[in-house]
């Protein structure tokens, strides 16, 4: 593994009950050495509660989020809650914008998934301009902004990655932000979506090298290589199935498509196990990484060699339990490997 490539790690709120909970495994985290904290928000814990609880629970590693989305919070909003954060953090927070989907933006907000794209694009102007301690007077196509500013001690240094998949996305993110996360990408098709990342950058003259790239991957290493493969067929069959066109969208332009269409048309049959069957061994191996700790740290190590990949983030898989993610935890930790 290249020594620049860092490893980082997002957490499942879900699965804790309590907030002391959540922090211990944070902490874990941190004396195992991972470079980098985070985890999702949909309909569960609130995010910016939880990153003000880890920014107090912990002392060196970054915390960030998976992702504030620009229709749950108001530009200003997610600029007050993450200029705060950064604040209490002393500087460790990466925040972390992105889209969202349909799904959540209507079926949880209860609103209209209407230009997704230039909404992110002004949320991160608006929030870079109330972070600079700027009075925001801001004319856009979706945002209009009256010359108020953010009452902070000081300016706040606020690194925004977004979260993103597709083409234009991934060029926004080039453009506008300071990192990408990239998610269910083999490590030849996260070369190619690299090219978009780095002609975003120089349409905005900026360096590409200055941006973080941490490809989030969904991993379980387990001594039992056949149950952590299975678990992997079963989170990808779901993936493909349920979670979203993007996702789908994604795996089957990356070459995948005949397989995308087998899986969710036996899963709709109603035959999950033929479903889970039909993902082929090779996705196991590079969308997400499954198998004994060995084969897990080969993937990893496959896309620390990716040209402008700058740390790896290690998930969970949906149906993983708790002693798949501890074994998974130990088995990929900077300080073991």
């Amino acid at each position: 593994m290249s020594n620049s490539v860092e490893i980082d790690l997002t957490l499942s709120p879900g699965r804790h009950d309590t907030l002391d909970e959540l922090a211990a495994v944070a902490q874990r985290a941190e004396t195992l050495g991972f470079e980098t904290l985070s985890f999702g928000e949909v309909t569960g814990w609130d995010s910016i509660a939880l990153l003000t609880i880890l920014a107090d629970r912990t002392d060196d590693i970054r915390i960030s989020d998976e992702v504030i989305g620009p229709y749950s919070r108001s530009p200003s909003q997610i600029a007050q809650a993450a200029g705060s954060i950064q604040t209490h953090a002393d500087g460790r927070f990466r925040l972390g914008l992105g889209t969202s989907s349909p799904a959540i933006v209507e079926g949880w907000h209860g609103l209209d998934f209407d230009r997704p794209l230039r909404r992110l694009r002004e949320t991160i102007e608006i929030v870079d301009m109330a972070t600079a301690g700027e009075s925001v007077d801001y004319d856009g196509e979706i945002f209009e902004l009256d010359g108020m500013s953010l009452e902070l001690p000081t300016p706040i240094e606020m690194p925004i990655d977004v979260a993103a998949l597709g083409p234009k996305g991934v060029e926004l993110a080039g453009r506008f932000a300071d990192g990408w996360v990239p998610q269910l990408f083999t490590p030849e098709g996260l070369e190619r979506r690299m090219e978009d990342l780095r002609r975003g950058a120089e349409m905005a003259n900026r360096d590409p090298e200055s941006l973080r790239t941490s490809i989030l991957l969904r991993a379980c290493a387990l001594e039992d290589g056949d149950r952590a493969r299975a678990l992997g067929r079963q989170h990808v069959a779901f993936m493909i199935s349920v979670y979203g066109p993007f996702y789908r969208r994604s795996i089957a332009e990356q070459g995948y498509k005949e397989m995308v269409e087998e899986v969710r048309s036996r899963w709709f049959d109603g035959d999950r196990e033929a479903a889970m069957e039909a993902i082929n061994a090779e996705v196991l191996d590079g969308l997400v990484a499954c198998g004994t700790p060995e084969e897990v740290n080969a993937v990893i190590d496959d896309f620390t060699a990716v040209d402008g990949c700058d740390a790896v983030r290690i998930g969970w898989l949906g149906p993983a339990e708790d002693d798949a993610i501890d074994a998974t935890m130990e088995a990929v930790a900077p300080s073991d490997r």
